[in-house]
């Protein structure tokens, strides 16, 4: 495949934690096109409208307000469409079992959002890097998953 950028949506109700992943983007030698969305029902009508560009990636925060996390992924997993879609689902506090259930529904990665800024780098620099080799050599993307 060649590709020079890579599509990404980024959903979640706190401005300060959009800008700082799209500053995180802006970065990476990856070239990056990033939309936000402050809430999952907003993302979902996006998605699902005929004229959107499928991003190769979708962050989603756990506990996003109009439509949840796991709602979106249901609905993400259940259309043909969005068949080559990676999504990554993220939080600060989360348990053990509710990890489990996001991969349980199809969910690809599960990020533990760390509080420091560097941290929070770091593990994007990794998942956007993992994700770019699994687009540029064709890897099957439904045996994906990574927890950072």
């Amino acid at each position: 495949m060649n590709k020079e950028f890579l599509n990404v949506i980024i959903a979640d109700n706190d401005e300060n934690t959009l800008i700082f992943f799209k500053n995180i983007f802006k970065e990476l030698k990856i070239s990056i096109k990033v939309q936000c969305f402050s809430n999952g029902k907003d993302m979902m009508e996006y998605l699902n409208n005929n004229d959107a560009v499928v991003p190769e990636i979708v962050f989603i925060k756990y506990t996003i307000p109009g439509k949840e996390a796991m709602e979106c992924i249901d609905e993400i997993k259940a259309n043909s469409k969005f068949s080559n879609l990676v999504t990554a689902v993220y939080d600060e506090e989360i348990s053990e079992n509710e990890i489990e259930e996001t991969f349980v529904k199809g969910n690809n990665i599960f990020m533990r959002k760390p509080a420091d800024f560097g941290a929070l780098k770091k593990m994007l620099t990794e998942i956007i890097t993992i994700n770019w080799q699994y687009y540029t050599s064709g890897l099957n993307k439904d045996n994906f998953i990574l927890k950072v």
